[in-house]
């Protein structure tokens, strides 16, 4: 992906495995120096508060005051303006477990691979790509029950549509608190939060976006805009900020609403942990139990929550 070639991981410092060891070897919840300075509205501090979690239990939480865009990378390009255009012209598409190139091409052969001759994002004529290139049409466009004068559109919307970003307060509990059955990821919530000041935003409602044969297009590092979320991520790209383990475990990229780590899919061998539960958890000696992301076609972070969560407004 072009993202991934014009940028490295950002190493957020250099994290030992007992700097995350707690009494018995148990997971301590989130750590605040783990956070971009840039990733907090200016001005706050991680501070703690008294919170009740999803499941009734009483707990302290962090307090962050997130910026809602990303403190490390640029934000776009989303649709390519020609069927012609290259990769550095769009950003990516998720379907089906993949990430795909949102070049020109891609655009073109949409009927195709979808197998429904329906699909016409661009102009026969010109070549030229149907894109949202307006805060009203953006509105219209970026939300499940797309406008009908907005199906056949590349919908991009930019971060000066909301002011440079949407900041959002989340409070994570300090000591997760496991629940008996894992918790389902409900749609009016986010997933987590990266070490940049982006929300993992639960799975995009792709159906009802392709019923309109419309793409709500992600950029690179697989995060779009909407009005009412501001700029978030739906897929986990190697874009934003990490913090590696030094015994060649996936770094660490963010935390879930639960308090649980979030760390990369992949270990740095490459390999992917083979004994993942159903919320793509597990459980080692020196980190306690944390997540690893899903990649970035599934269009999802984790499969389910471990832990009661805390909250995101």
């Amino acid at each position: 992906m072009r993202a991934l070639a014009l940028a490295s991981l950002i190493l957020v410092g250099c994290t030992t495995p007992t700097d995350l060891l707690a009494d018995g070897g148990t997971l301590v919840g989130l750590k605040t120096e783990h956070f971009l300075p840039g990733a907090l509205v200016a001005g706050s501090s991680i501070t703690t508060e008294a919170c009740t979690l999803s499941g009734g239990a009483s707990a302290t939480c962090y307090r962050l005051q997130l910026t809602g865009a990303p403190a490390d990378h640029p934000v776009g390009p989303f649709c390519p303006r020609s069927i012609t255009d290259g990769a550095d012209a769009g950003g990516l598409w998720i379907e089906k477990g993949t990430a795909y190139e949102l070049t020109g091409p891609f655009i073109a052969n949409l009927a195709t691979f979808y197998n429904d001759s329906a699909w016409q994002l661009f102009d026969a004529t010109t070549g030229l790509v149907h894109v949202t290139d307006t805060q009203a049409s953006c509105a219209a466009a970026a939300r499940p029950n797309v406008d009908a004068q907005y199906n056949n559109y590349c919908v991009e919307c930019l971060l000066s549509y909301v002011n440079g970003g949407q900041p959002s307060t989340v409070l994570i509990p300090v000591t997760p608190v496991p629940l008996s059955l894992a918790a389902e990821i409900g749609r009016m919530s986010i997933v987590g939060v990266a070490l940049n000041g982006v929300n993992f935003d639960p799975p995009a409602p792709t159906d009802a976006i392709l019923a309109a044969h419309t793409i709500a297009a992600f950029d690179d590092c697989g995060g779009h805009v909407n009005l009412a979320a501001g700029y978030h991520y739906h897929a986990a790209t190697g874009c934003s900020a990490s913090v590696p383990q030094s015994d060649g475990h996936a770094p660490l990229i963010g935390y879930a609403l639960d308090g649980y780590a979030i760390h990369a899919m992949l270990n740095v061998d490459g390999a992917e942990p083979d004994d993942l539960d159903t919320c793509r958890g597990h459980t080692d000696a020196v980190r306690g139990f944390h997540y690893h992301v899903a990649g970035a076609g599934e269009n999802q972070f984790i499969g389910c929550f471990h832990g009661q969560q805390g909250s995101a407004k």
